[in-house]
């Protein structure tokens, strides 16, 4: 008796076994999540940063089994155990399964989350606080299937998370599948850069910090406050520059597949010796909406700036 007692402490509470279904389901959904994410990235304006080497994606696919876990657990704690807690007290009295309540729990959360990065970063509500509804549903589901089954046996820790990786890989076919028969249809077209004309690049540009960027007829310029390349002995990244130059359109070569802006200031000031270099923003955007761009220091973690026509 007192063997069986043991043994029955030694093994997998049912709060235990909801943790790690929901961590396992968490992490289980990610590479599908990020397939997706790169392909939408393929209709999207990269601004001139590169995809990754073949090495950095050989590494990433190596260590997933040592971050897919971590990140589950991060969207365990953040969003399904404080959604399902709220379930368990806000819609106790509430006639539904314990799953569908906790759905809306999970749910409510999710747009909480959505709120703060709309305030805090800037992103946008609705389709954030859709992608975290539908990253929610997976766990819960996986905790009442792992409350359906018991906590010992087939279902057990091991279980849970063999289960996981076979899910994981079904997903991710699904993903990639969908995927390329979206861009084999057109429903994701990749992305190309607009080709503007010098008329159409003339006007106001403005970027952060009282930017302003004024491409005149003739190639005169004029630039306030604007962020220019520095020299070549300067330690810094970039130069904030205000006066008069000129400006050129370069359409687009074998060596990039963008419309380059060159401008040069020629009479002015500013905060360093670098302001007389060329400063070469790249065409980006939409044909609808273009922009211009430019990465100033390291091509890969560099600083981007951003300016847009004056509407």
């Amino acid at each position: 008796m007192g063997w069986v007692e043991v043994r029955r402490k030694a093994g997998p509470s049912r709060a235990d076994a909801d943790v790690t279904a929901a961590v396992a389901a968490g992490a289980a959904q990610l590479p599908a999540v990020f397939t997706l994410s790169w392909m939408h990235g393929l209709a999207t304006d990269p601004y001139g940063r590169g995809d990754g080497s073949a090495l950095g994606l050989m590494c990433m696919v190596l260590l997933a089994p040592l971050y897919l876990p971590v990140l589950g657990l991060l969207q365990a704690w953040a969003q399904t155990f404080p959604g399902t807690a709220l379930a368990d007290v806000a819609l106790r009295g509430v006639r539904r399964p314990l799953w569908v309540k906790q759905l809306l729990g999970v749910t409510l959360v999710g747009v909480v989350w959505a709120a703060v990065g709309a305030v805090l970063w800037g992103l946008p509500f609705t389709a954030t606080a859709l992608v975290l509804a539908a990253l929610g549903v997976l766990p819960v589901l996986a905790m009442a299937y792992a409350r359906a089954r018991g906590t010992t046996g087939a279902w057990g820790v091991r279980g849970v998370w063999w289960r996981a990786g076979a899910a994981s890989v079904v997903l991710l076919v699904l993903a990639l599948t969908g995927g390329l028969l979206a861009t084999a249809t057109g429903l994701i077209e990749e992305y190309e850069p607009p080709e503007l004309s010098a008329a159409e690049l003339t006007g106001v540009w403005r970027g952060e910090d009282g930017a302003v960027l004024r491409l005149l007829p003739g190639g005169r310029a004029e630039l306030t406050r604007m962020p220019t390349e520095p020299g070549f002995e300067a330690d810094v990244d970039f130069e904030v520059c205000g006066g008069t130059g000129s400006w050129s359109l370069r359409k687009e070569s074998g060596y990039d597949v963008r419309d380059v802006v060159a401008v040069r200031l020629e009479t002015g000031s500013g905060t360093g010796s670098g302001c007389g270099e060329e400063t070469y923003w790249r065409v980006g955007g939409t044909q609808e909406v273009p922009e211009l761009f430019v990465i100033l220091g390291d091509p890969d973690s560099g600083e981007l700036r951003i300016l847009r026509p004056r509407s």
